[in-house]
C-alpha cells in the first residue's frame, strides 16, 4: 500500500482520539494530511503535537457548515471521516444534536466529497448498528432492532453512503468500529469509555463502577488496527465500495475480566462498584471480520492483551 507523498487526506474529527491517531500514521506514512475539528471533543493539545511536522494542515471548523466541509475537501485525495458524538447514552439525553452532527454532519461530507472530487470517502460507522441482534459473531447483513439514537445516526450515515456509491459514483467505505481502545482516548467525563476511565481511577486509589453484573462482553478493539482498516479502506477495490465492515480483532471479553485483568496489571486490589445496567446498551459483542479481511485485506496484528499492554504503558506515562 504505497501512497504517493503528495497524497493529501482529510481526516474529519482528526482532533479526537482516533482521528489523532490517524493523523499521526499518515505523517508517518510521508503523505500529506488536513485535520478539520471544531474541538468540541476534541482536544488542542491533538493538534498542537502536529503543527511543527511537514504535510500537516490543521482547520478549525464545524461539518454542520457546508462550506465548511467543501473547503476542506478541496484538493483532498481521501477523507477518513470520524467527526461525530459518540456515547450510547449521551445520545439518549441528546438526540436533536447526534441528528444534526453524525447525520447532517456526514451527508454534508460526502455532498462535500462528491462535489470535489475526492477518491474514496472512508467513515465511521459503529458496531451499535447491530441493535438488539442475539446472534454471534456479528456479521454484516444480519443487523437488529436499534436502541439508541447513536445507533440509528450510524445506520442512517451507511444508507447515504451506499446511495453515494450508487447515484453519484463516490467510492465509500464504512467502518463498523468495535469498543476502541488506545491511547489519547479521553478518560475523563460522565461519557468516557470504560478501559481509560477504570485506568485512571484505579491509579488514583478509587473504586470504578461497572454498570450491570460485569459479564458483559465486548469485541475491544485496540487503536492500532483500526488505523490500519482506514489506510486499507481507503486503498481497497471497487468491489469494497458501497460497502460497511466490521472492524475489531474478533475477540470476546467480558468486563469483569478486563477489570481484573487492569488491577493484577496496576497491582492494586480494589474491588469495583456495581451500578444499573445502562440504557441503549448491547449485552454481547463479538465481531466476524471475515469480510474485512476478504475485501479490504484487514489483517489485526494487536489482541486484546497486546493492546492493553500497550494502553497502561501509555496512561502511566501521561496521565
Amino acid at each position: 500500500m504505497n501512497f504517493d507523498r503528495n497524497t493529501l487526506f482529510l481526516v474529519t474529527g482528526g482532533a479526537g482520539f482516533i482521528g489523532s491517531n490517524l493523523c499521526e500514521a499518515i505523517l508517518d506514512m510521508g503523505c500529506r494530511v488536513r485535520c478539520l475539528d471544531n474541538l468540541s471533543t476534541g482536544k488542542q493539545a491533538n493538534v498542537d503535537m502536529f503543527l511543527n511536522r511537514e504535510g500537516y494542515e490543521f482547520i478549525l471548523g464545524d461539518i454542520r457548515d457546508y462550506d465548511t466541509c467543501e473547503k476542506a475537501c478541496a484538493g483532498v485525495d481521501y477523507v477518513l471521516h470520524q467527526a461525530a458524538w459518540g456515547s450510547v447514552p449521551r445520545s439518549i439525553a441528546m438526540p436533536l444534536l447526534y441528528e444534526e452532527i453524525n447525520i447532517k454532519g456526514t451527508l454534508n461530507m460526502l455532498e462535500a466529497a462528491r462535489q470535489t472530487g475526492v477518491k474514496t470517502f472512508v467513515y465511521a460507522s459503529s458496531s451499535s448498528v447491530y441493535g438488539d441482534s442475539p446472534t454471534l459473531p456479528k456479521k454484516e447483513g444480519n443487523e437488529g432492532n436499534l436502541l439508541s439514537p447513536y445507533a440509528l445516526t450510524k445506520r442512517v450515515d451507511e444508507e447515504y453512503a451506499k446511495l453515494y456509491t450508487k447515484l453519484y459514483g463516490l467510492k465509500t467505505v464504512g467502518l463498523r468500529y468495535f469498543n476502541v481502545f488506545g491511547r489519547r482516548q479521553d478518560p475523563n467525563g460522565a461519557y468516557a469509555a470504560v478501559i481509560p476511565k477504570f485506568i485512571k481511577q484505579l491509579l488514583a486509589g478509587e473504586a470504578p463502577t461497572i454498570n450491570g453484573d460485569g459479564k458483559q462482553s465486548r469485541d475491544f478493539t485496540y487503536i492500532a488496527n483500526v488505523v490500519e482498516a482506514n489506510i486499507k479502506a481507503a486503498a481497497a477495490g471497487d468491489d469494497a465500495s458501497g460497502e460497511a465492515f466490521n472492524i475489531a480483532y474478533g475477540g470476546r471479553e467480558y468486563l469483569i475480566d478486563v477489570y481484573n485483568s487492569l488491577t493484577d496489571a496496576l497491582g492494586v486490589a480494589i474491588k469495583p462498584v456495581y451500578g444499573p445496567d445502562r440504557a441503549g446498551d448491547i449485552k454481547h459483542s463479538n465481531a466476524d471480520i471475515s469480510k474485512a479481511r476478504k475485501l479490504l485485506g484487514y489483517d489485526p496484528q494487536y489482541d486484546f492483551d497486546k493492546g492493553l499492554k500497550e494502553a497502561i504503558k501509555w496512561y502511566k506515562e501521561n496521565l
